[in-house]
């Protein structure tokens, strides 16, 4: 008999169900005899269960799971805010089991080692998701690019992958979901970083769409330094980003429809707490540990701070 830790993903559970989560949980959806339900309670749960989910127009009901219930879902997806995490950890401790692996798709570089605190880090592969364009109104949400979910452990040598990437990967072939095992899942986790520190900042910024970045101008100037100095951060760390990743963005950021927004400038629009934290403040952080400069990061940093700061109260 197979063990637990073998057997295929058969049954999925989205904690954060927001643009991102709801709809990669349209794309699982699609995998043969998956069975994909949301963790909601309180009002949420009763929107959710009263209004469904409009994913391009079509609506889907997944099931609501209710923190205060147990179960012991094969995969859960996390992708709420990173500030939004610690709760997240609270809801979701009633429903991981001995053979549930849990994929982080939050932004930032420290969710992995928060959840694998928590339930244990062999059940935590590094996760991220990378060219997905989802807008989210009310319970509606759009997306041209469906994106990319890159994972694996620190280091994936091709043809030696441990099970529960393997799992993983499986499941996401079989739903027909875009993934990727990078050799170097580390380096892989700070590009990621590396771009939300320039688009979704600059973007919230001068609140502006993708298409603002996708051509020559101060705007793209504005992402790119900002990015410069993340680099140079992943090289004091050994994080593995070179210069030239800087410009390797703009291939994935021409694939995005131009009036695509950042999750950051979602917020922005909306006047919500916003992820600076986690990109600028983290930067900052890191920075100072190793005695570099950021004064981009660090403008960025106090500009979106003053743009919270001016939303009207209550």
């Amino acid at each position: 008999m197979l063990s637990i830790m073998s057997t295929p993903i058969r049954s999925v559970l989205i904690v954060g169900a927001g643009a991102v989560g709801s709809a990669v949980a349209s794309l699982a959806a699609r995998a043969p005899g998956a069975a994909v339900s949301v963790l909601a309670g309180g009002e949420r749960a009763r929107r959710c269960r009263k209004d469904g989910f409009i994913l391009n127009g079509s609506r889907y009901d997944f099931p609501v799971v209710e923190p205060s219930g147990h179960g012991e879902p094969d995969l859960v997806i996390v992708a709420v805010k990173t500030y939004q995490l610690e709760h997240a950890i609270s809801d979701l401790r009633n429903h991981v089991g001995p053979g549930t692996l849990i994929l982080s798709l939050l932004n930032g570089i420290t969710s992995e080692e928060q959840l694998s605190r928590e339930f244990g880090a062999e059940k935590v592969p590094l996760a991220m998701i990378l060219g997905i364009d989802a807008v989210r109104e009310g319970n509606a949400t759009r997306f041209s690019g469906t994106g990319t979910i890159h994972l694996g452990d620190a280091r994936n040598p091709p043809g030696a992958w441990s099970t529960r990437v393997s799992r993983i990967s499986e499941f996401f072939q079989r739903a027909g979901m875009s993934w990727n095992v990078p050799e170097n899942m580390t380096r892989g986790l700070w590009y990621k970083f590396m771009i939300n520190v320039g688009i979704n900042q600059a973007s919230a910024v001068l609140r502006a769409p993708y298409g603002a970045f996708q051509g020559p101008g101060d705007a793209r100037e504005l992402m790119e330094s900002a990015m410069r100095e993340t680099v140079e951060l992943s090289r004091a760390l050994g994080t593995g980003l070179v210069s030239s990743d800087v410009s390797a963005w703009q291939e994935t950021l021409a694939r995005l429809s131009p009036d695509g927004k950042t999750s950051m400038l979602q917020d922005v629009e909306a006047r919500r707490r916003t992820e600076v934290d986690a990109f600028a403040g983290a930067v900052m952080g890191l920075a100072l540990s190793v005695g570099q400069d950021v004064p981009v990061n660090r403008t960025l940093f106090r500009l979106i701070r003053a743009i919270e700061g001016a939303y009207p109260a209550g």
